[in-house]
């Protein structure tokens, strides 16, 4: 007859033992998992925008399609997940613009820098602009920037620098064109991006000054 292992107190001891054991292993390989996966979406994302589905990215992340589900439930979370540390950085960025003692020089600081984000990551890029996705965090903190992005609108038209009849939609306007920026590297985009940038800026601006452009890159509508 087998002895119950409840009779033998070496024995218990000994399985209590190796019983943690196991269960911060699978933890741990878990936590790895999930962390591949993340850094494989913030990649494609970021490439090739967010239409990558979630197989490719259980494909690259070397994980079954289940898995990723287990860690996120729909494509939503794990976007809001991909994006949290760009739209805080979205939010910083306003912040930084709106502490500028030149309102001016802080709305050019907050177009220049969030135009050079999106231009290196297109699935970011789409989701600020599409208002995707929906989940309450992302969402607030979005909001947080557009907020702080209309009271430096604000201080800047009352400066008299920025035009009277400029409004946020335009700046949205604006962000999305530059998420249309095709260049055949990350590096051309962002130079792209640069030249748009001050190309938006003096025609926001209440009295444009003819100032030198950044370089122009050829993308491929000039070939």
């Amino acid at each position: 007859m087998r002895p119950n292992v409840t009779e033998h107190p070496v024995r218990l001891a000994k399985v209590r033992a190796v019983t943690p054991q196991v269960g911060t292993k699978l933890r741990s390989d878990a936590r790895d998992n999930r962390d591949r996966i993340l850094v494989v979406a913030r990649v494609a994302f970021a490439a090739d925008g967010l239409d990558v589905p979630i197989r490719e990215i259980a494909r690259r992340a070397e994980v079954g399609v289940a898995t990723v589900y287990r860690h996120f439930g729909t494509k939503e979370e794990l976007l809001t997940e991909a994006f949290a540390q760009q739209v805080q950085m979205c939010s910083a960025i306003a912040e930084e613009g709106l502490a500028a003692e030149d309102p001016w020089q802080g709305f050019s600081h907050v177009i220049e820098k969030v135009f050079e984000m999106h231009a290196l990551d297109r699935g970011f890029a789409r989701a600020f602009t599409s208002q995707l996705p929906r989940t309450e965090g992302f969402a607030a903190e979005r909001d947080r920037s557009l907020k702080t992005l209309l009271e430096l609108i604000r201080r800047a038209k009352k400066a008299g620098s920025l035009r009277e009849d400029l409004v946020l939609e335009d700046v949205a306007l604006a962000l999305m064109a530059n998420e249309g920026i095709r260049a055949e590297s990350p590096q051309l985009r962002v130079a792209a991006s640069r030249r748009f940038a001050a190309l938006i800026l003096q025609s926001f601006q209440a009295s444009p000054t003819a100032t030198p452009l950044p370089p122009a890159v050829r993308l491929p509508l000039s070939r």
